[in-house]
């Protein structure tokens, strides 16, 4: 659900071609996962870069001046790996005053022996609210963070999701719905939920098969929405 990208005209899986579309013939074109939504129908920055903390201010100001333009998400989640987290932790710290001349003691009950903490979880801009979290699927060696190693050219730094919902008009129900910007859908009937479906095989009571073996089987069909792209964006 996040690396997924559609099928092209001329793709192949295992060894036949897939028809891409609609058209008479057409095959399987896939699903599309979070980071291809927002590069297809988002947005993209390569702001917030960790060089200069005056220099990010800018960057991320032009992020929020982009958003101004395309709807105005007053609350965001910034998911973020390491690198990028610090660089914003550096950002808002060198706002602070007191920064070049050490802690300001007194403030919020703060003294020398307290641990110094140079972290922030959440910060305002303008009318934006943004909570910080470090995403380890973009850290760990074993997913992408071994990716963005090996091709930091089309390194993925982070994500930033508008909090909250936003009005959709369904036409099967014929009325509005609320939904997540960022949700799943899983595919079920009157009859059928494939949100999570199992069922046992070669076992006392259980559906036999042509296997003597005990199995269980695990089913689920979903896909990711996301919702209202645009204002979404890819750190890249």
């Amino acid at each position: 659900m996040l690396e997924a990208e559609k099928n092209v005209a001329g793709s192949v899986a295992d060894g036949a071609t897939i028809i891409a579309g609609s058209t008479a013939g057409a095959g399987n074109v896939g699903t599309e996962g979070l980071f291809a939504a927002i590069e297809e129908r988002g947005n993209v920055t390569s702001g917030i870069t960790g060089v200069n903390a005056a220099t990010d201010l800018a960057e991320f100001d032009a992020i929020l001046a982009e958003f101004d333009s395309q709807g105005a998400i007053e609350e965001n989640m910034l998911f973020v790996n390491r690198a990028s987290s610090l660089a914003i932790d550096d950002m808002l710290a060198s706002m602070n005053s007191y920064g070049a001349g050490g802690t300001s003691y007194g403030v919020f009950e703060n003294d020398e022996d307290m641990a110094l903490n140079l972290g922030f979880s959440g910060f305002r801009r303008g009318s934006y609210d943004f909570y910080k979290s470090d995403f380890r699927y973009l850290n760990d060696k074993a997913t992408r963070g071994g990716i963005n190693t090996a091709n930091a050219a089309n390194a993925i730094r982070g994500v930033i999701i508008p909090a909250g919902t936003s009005t959709v008009y369904d036409q099967q129900l014929g009325k509005n719905l609320k939904r997540p910007f960022l949700h799943v859908r899983y595919r079920a009937s009157q009859t059928d939920d494939r949100r999570m479906k199992t069922w046992v095989t070669g076992s006392v009571g259980a559906a036999t098969s042509a296997l003597d073996a005990m199995q269980l089987h695990m089913l689920t069909e979903r896909c990711l929405v996301v919702q209202g792209a645009n204002n979404f964006m890819l750190m890249k």
